[in-house]
């Protein structure tokens, strides 16, 4: 996909649609939905053609174009929207000043480090609600949590299955981080237990990529395929004794 369109669920019909590149040979890898400084609601669109865009989903506005020298696979904006984690066709990452400003007409990104541990391209990042750890993606088959404070090691490595971890999404009270790999497994940690406790969902079919529901009660996994497309959704289990029902 060259483009980005934007829906809303009240309304029918395409409220935006835009070209987000020219390039033939570019796609549009990842798009993150976020709120800005300023208040309104933005998203960042990743493309292959080494290009990151920010537009203004109130407005349909183009506000940033930011180019790096890979194609770039997903971006993530930390909770206090100030650091940006870049990742794509290389295999060192990003965490970069999304304050940095413009210059000479240009948007200049200020790198505060490089996450360096992978060993091949990245495709996935999510940060953590604490605003000071997030996670990484590999087509080496793992994801590393790493902790801003300290980004000379992870903090974990977690293996796959069978392929790259695709997408990672961490739930809103922190307690989990989902990882889903390319197809027939997603894996739910448990952050408060260092990340060695696990959940493993396995299935059959090519994963689209996972999502939490807002309360963090239903977790979503697309799948995509010509014939068995669909949506999977898994609810959260609840132990329920006599006093938490009191309460």
């Amino acid at each position: 996909m060259q483009g980005a369109g934007q829906r809303r669920l009240d309304k029918k019909g395409v409220s935006f649609c835009t070209r987000t590149t020219y390039d033939e040979n570019a796609i549009t890898n990842a798009v993150e939905i976020y709120e800005s400084l300023r208040g309104g609601t933005n998203f960042m669109a990743s493309n292959n053609d080494c290009g990151v865009r920010e537009y203004d989903m109130e407005r349909f506005q183009l506000l940033n174009h930011i180019r790096f020298p890979w194609p770039v696979n997903h971006t993530s904006v930390s909770p206090d929207r100030r650091l940006i984690a870049i990742v794509g066709d290389h295999v060192d990452g990003l965490l970069v000043d999304s304050q940095s400003g413009k210059k000479y007409n240009a948007i200049v990104l200020r790198t505060v480090a490089s996450v360096v541990g992978h060993r091949d391209y990245s495709f996935a990042t999510a940060w953590h609600p604490d605003g000071r750890t997030f996670a990484t993606g590999n087509q080496d088959k793992t994801c590393r949590v790493w902790d801003i404070r300290n980004l000379s090691s992870s903090v974990a490595v977690l293996k796959g299955n069978l392929g790259a971890a695709r997408s990672i999404r961490f739930s809103a009270d922190g307690q989990f981080m989902v990882v889903a790999e390319p197809a027939d497994f997603v894996h739910v940690y448990s952050t408060s237990a260092d990340y060695k406790k696990r959940q493993e969902i396995d299935f059959f079919g090519e994963i689209s990529g996972v999502s939490l529901s807002p309360d963090d009660e239903s977790l979503y996994i697309g799948i995509w395929d010509r014939t068995y497309a669909s949506l999977l959704q898994y609810n959260r289990r609840h132990k329920y004794e006599y006093l938490d029902s009191y309460l």
